[in-house]
């Protein structure tokens, strides 16, 4: 059952009901709030932003809560927003009845996330899709428009 927290729906959707809509439709369903965003985004505090086929954005606002001990935004912040808008964007190119599921990903850290850095946003575009296997790339921007982080992922494809 999802909770209800600060006008956002947070949980999980059940597995027939995921079968019956395409990846794209998933996804707006996640953007437009007619479908729950998953937990792990309520505890970080990001927002799946926009949605079309084979591109996603994922937005937040780094705070004092994502800091590692060096003081700077941990990593791990930024490496879900990327698995998300990456994953997401594979996701997005689905048939009804297929999901995806990462097989690795990996990122690059080009400058430091602080609190001070204001809204940052992930966008996930996908570079190849495949019947088995799904490639993405993603970047991690500021306001500004300046890199901050960029990965890339692939996405084993799964047959409900």
């Amino acid at each position: 059952m999802p909770n209800r927290v600060a006008g956002k729906t947070y949980g999980t959707v059940a597995a027939d009901r995921r079968r019956e809509m395409s990846g794209l439709e998933f996804v707006r369903g996640l953007v437009d709030g007619t479908l729950p965003l998953n937990t792990i985004a309520q505890t970080l505090g990001y927002d799946i932003a926009e949605a079309e086929n084979g591109r996603v954005v994922v937005t937040a606002v780094p705070k004092d809560i994502h800091l590692n001990p060096a003081g700077t935004v941990h990593g791990g912040f930024a490496a879900t927003m990327l698995d998300s808008c990456m994953g997401l964007a594979i996701q997005s190119t689905l048939e009804k009845g297929v999901g995806s599921t990462t097989l690795e990903f990996k990122i690059s850290f080009v400058r430091p996330i602080t609190p001070e850095t204001g809204p940052i946003k992930a966008e996930g575009m996908v570079i190849n899709r495949g019947r088995r296997v799904g490639t993405a790339e993603g970047r991690v921007t500021d306001s500004n428009g300046r890199l901050l982080v960029h990965g890339t992922t692939t996405c084993l494809i799964l047959d409900s």
